[in-house]
């Protein structure tokens, strides 16, 4: 999708021919939900093995989180630390297992880490690498900070890819991404409640030249609450296409009441396209099934029927480099064909036995995802009363903040364990939030929430970078909830 951009309005789909067909796929994917215990917790299937069974195989397969394929055993991601640019690669524990994330977590301790690569395990060397300038943004585009997404599957702790405002990801030479009226699927897990109204939070198919090259040259799942192009029922995030010069819920109109609102916090989001055929699915990734948003023609303006996809890979950017999104990207894959219903239910049974939960971690830097830096206790000072900060992370003591069992956060600095504190139980805008020693009273007391937010029980306000500030030593107050990402935190 672009930005300044007007709105714009042949044969038979490729489906499984044999129920029996669609009904060993399923079977095999409840089979492959158990993962074995111990160091590989191999599955016996991925999500591709279950593509591939359906006769619609992944041909590009990214997840910083585990393997999509029960025999893979390679590289997910790779990371480069500031301290000396030095970078690593993030495997997985075992061959169809989890990432390793203790690797990251040595690699980079004590300084700070983006994800440069993000391989695809297909074999087709689809990688997603640093995106490059486009028709809307010079860039090329930031990466991702590697620690301000984690989560944890069955236990075992990952991180995603965070995407700020700026962020982006892309692959304009690939091999089998479906061009011109080819059918392809896709799949996303994301991050239900981090969004924004900007363009585009998306990830699939664009073009090849990082510019908006006109109506149909896209197809790719965008994630978000703009409402220029259209928009679904409830106040947003939709799931919908982003099929270049307009976001689609439906067929031809720009609003498609069968498009609901959804923000499960683990989100699975889908799109595919076949010649005059396209469908929008999506569900919790934690529970439950999948419903149907929308299934039904191409839209009818020029440009769409039939379509001229370019097969580029996008992540996080729309098709011209417009970076204005945010979102959080766990898993995703594209498909040669056009997936049954049954493939794509056995794909999302096989993504709720993965897991996902929220990280379990209650020792770490506390990280502000606006401005990607750290809460910070100034000069590491044990003096009472001084008012926290953020700052560059650099692993230190005065960073390392301890969530409590009763909903304290606690910082060893000098020796003294202090708390986080709502100056002189003050409860107004423009609160001072400092270091104290613990009392147990309810203004050192914090709620984290599922928006990414942090408040304090006694106030009901928000932990918020004053002035949605980015630089050093920016105070920290407390500040009435409106959802910017100066009020929004990670704990790990």
């Amino acid at each position: 999708m672009s930005d300044n951009r007007t709105i714009r309005g042949r044969g038979a789909l490729r489906r499984l021919a044999r129920a029996g067909a669609a009904l060993a796929v399923l079977v095999g994917a409840l089979a492959g939900a158990t993962a074995t215990s111990g160091v590989a917790q191999a599955a016996t299937q991925g999500p591709c093995d279950v593509y591939a069974a359906g006769g619609t195989p992944c041909v590009a397969a990214h997840s910083t989180t585990r393997a999509l394929y029960a025999g893979y055993g390679g590289r997910l991601y790779q990371v480069r630390r500031s301290s000396d640019q030095a970078v690593r690669d993030i495997g997985v524990l075992g061959t169809g297992g989890y990432a390793d994330a203790a690797a990251q977590d040595s690699f980079c301790a004590g300084t700070s880490c983006v994800i440069t690569v993000i391989y695809d395990q297909s074999g087709k060397g689809n990688h997603l690498t640093q995106a490059p300038g486009g028709g809307a943004a010079p860039g090329p585009d930031n990466l991702a900070d590697a620690t301000l997404a984690p989560t944890t599957l069955n236990g075992h702790r990952a991180y995603g890819v965070y995407v700020a405002k700026g962020t982006g990801y892309r692959n304009n030479h690939t091999t089998g991404i479906a061009t011109g009226d080819q059918p392809e699927g896709m799949y996303a897990i994301l991050d239900g409640t981090h969004y924004n109204g900007g363009c585009c939070f998306d990830y699939g198919n664009a073009e090849t030249s990082s510019t908006d090259t006109g109506n149909g040259h896209m197809e790719a799942i965008y994630f978000g609450n703009i409402k220029v192009w259209g928009y679904g029922s409830g106040p947003g995030p939709w799931v919908m296409a982003d099929l270049e010069n307009g976001l689609f819920s439906g067929a031809n109109t720009r609003y498609n009441a069968n498009d609901p609102t959804v923000n499960h916090r683990y989100l699975t989001a889908m799109v595919k396209g076949a010649p005059n055929q396209w469908a929008i699915r999506a569900g919790d990734a934690q529970s439950g099934g999948l419903s149907t948003f929308y299934s039904g023609p191409r839209p009818n303006a020029a440009g769409y029927n039939p379509m001229h996809k370019e097969g580029a890979i996008i992540l996080g950017i729309g098709g011209d480099n417009s970076n204005g999104a945010e979102g959080t990207f766990y898993e995703g894959v594209m498909t040669s064909g056009y997936p049954s219903e049954a493939t794509e239910n056995a794909v999302q049974a096989n993504i709720v036995a993965a897991g996902y939960a929220n990280s379990s971690a209650t020792t770490g830097a506390l990280r502000g995802t606006g401005s990607g830096k750290c809460l910070d206790v100034p000069n590491a000072s044990a003096t009472p009363g001084l008012q926290a900060q953020i700052y560059s992370c650099s692993g230190g003591a005065n960073q390392t903040w301890t969530r409590t069992g009763d909903g304290r956060l606690t910082v060893d600095v000098g020796g003294t364990t202090l708390c986080l504190d709502a100056a002189g139980g003050a409860t107004a805008d423009g609160t001072k939030v400092v270091t104290w020693p613990c009392t147990g009273g309810a203004n050192q007391q914090w709620r984290f929430n599922a928006d990414g937010s942090v408040t304090g029980v006694q106030s009901g306000r928000c932990l918020d970078v004053a002035g949605a500030a980015t630089a050093d030593a920016t105070p920290v107050q407390l500040w009435t909830c409106w959802g910017g990402g100066n009020q929004k935190w990670t704990l790990g």
